[in-house]
């Protein structure tokens, strides 16, 4: 994380906190920052140094005045004008970390061979919530190379019990086995 993005997304939770506006917000800026990440290009528009600042500005102003929270508008405005927008991303991440901890959440990522049924889904769910302590926000991700099981990210740690994993584990210990 860049210590902007720690300063400004830090900011405008602290901002969100104070103007109970932290709910409104974080809807707001997840729906943007899928969005960027969709449509690259639009970032890389509001960072070129060919276009003049205020029209830069003025393009943020036409594209969301009537969709989102003028402090939406107005971080999205400082960043461009900072040259900062291609943190915003980085924003995000920190204001959303920040809204996690203070209401309990744990985002995980399970990463599975096939997709999970809603029943495994809610299984898993609960479980962790009961080992944790803290409601669980679940990312589920396929991936065939997984083999089979599951992989867990979580909290900075990953907890992998896919077939893959454990292939691996056992192609290693044959490798340093001496006969």
């Amino acid at each position: 994380m860049t210590e902007i993005a720690n300063v400004y997304g830090g900011a405008l939770y602290d901002l969100a906190k104070d103007e109970n506006l932290v709910e409104q917000l974080h809807k707001e800026l997840s729906t943007l920052d899928q969005a960027f990440a969709q449509e690259p290009g639009f970032i890389g528009l509001l960072s070129s140094a060919n276009l003049p600042k205020p029209q830069r500005v003025q393009v943020i102003e036409d594209s969301f005045r009537s969709n989102f929270h003028p402090y939406i508008l107005n971080f999205l405005k400082i960043l461009t004008e900072k040259g900062y927008i291609r943190h915003f991303s980085g924003c995000c991440k920190v204001f959303f970390e920040r809204y996690n901890t203070d209401n309990g959440i744990l985002p995980v990522t399970a990463v599975t061979a096939v997709p999970l049924s809603d029943a495994l889904r809610q299984k898993l769910t609960d479980k962790l919530s009961t080992v944790t302590g803290k409601r669980i926000a679940l990312t589920c991700k396929v991936d065939p190379d997984c083999l089979g099981g599951v992989r867990l990210d979580y909290d900075g740690k990953r907890l992998d019990d896919t077939v893959s994993h454990r292939l691996d584990s056992v192609r290693g210990l044959l490798k340093n086995t001496v006969l």
